[in-house]
């Protein structure tokens, strides 16, 4: 299960263009809250943003703590989405979504492969599809990430969502025929060209 938690300082801020502009010259992020609490706008600092705006960070549990609103200190949150700026790739928005700990909530995570397929000894290459299922569960039990064996998957075989090993409590809400990976057959290069022109007509 999912063990990550973290402190996140955050703190209200005024709405509008103006206050957003200010606040990234001062090197802090415009952001919302949502979910179980009302509304709010609010700002985190920039190196905060950068370092928990990774795949490391997914599915990760904030607590979150404020000088200035002391009802923030009691909320518990998850980093829905960070918006980075086109050209130099720094935030500049990010959305909070508000837990209530005794919800279910719907997230993504990840999907680990371990194992060497045996169909690679048959010429074969592993090819990943879909690196996250989306389940249902409560905050506390979010997995941190499924890992999968692949080394049964013989050529042309596929790993399907019906696959993985769930824990109890988390609810599947991915297609169970979704595939996750396949082991497909390695085109000889040399031959391809070869082949297509043996099949068009004169």
């Amino acid at each position: 299960m999912s063990t990550q938690r973290f402190d996140l300082t955050v703190e209200p801020r005024e709405k509008g263009r103006a206050t957003a502009r200010a606040l990234r010259v001062n090197r802090a992020v415009p952001a919302v809250i949502y979910g179980s609490i009302k509304n709010q706008n609010l700002s985190i600092d920039l190196n905060s943003v950068v370092k928990y705006n990774s795949s490391a960070f997914e599915n990760a549990l904030f607590n979150l703590k404020s000088a200035k609103d002391k009802a923030l200190n009691s909320v518990v949150a998850l980093i829905k989405d960070v918006v980075v700026h086109p050209v130099t790739r720094l935030p500049i928005h990010v959305d909070l979504f508000a837990l209530d700990l005794k919800k279910a909530v719907r997230v993504f995570v990840e999907v680990k492969l371990e194992g060497k397929p045996a169909g690679l000894a048959d010429g074969g290459i592993l090819n990943l599809v879909n690196r996250q299922v989306e389940v249902e569960c409560l905050p506390l039990e979010i997995p941190a990430a499924f890992v999968a064996d692949v080394s049964g998957l013989g050529l042309n075989e596929s790993l399907h969502v019906a696959d993985l090993k769930l824990p109890a409590g988390v609810k599947l809400i991915s297609s169970a025929d979704m595939t996750i990976a396949v082991v497909n057959e390695l085109e000889d290069e040399a031959a391809a060209p070869v082949a297509a022109a043996a099949a068009a007509p004169a």
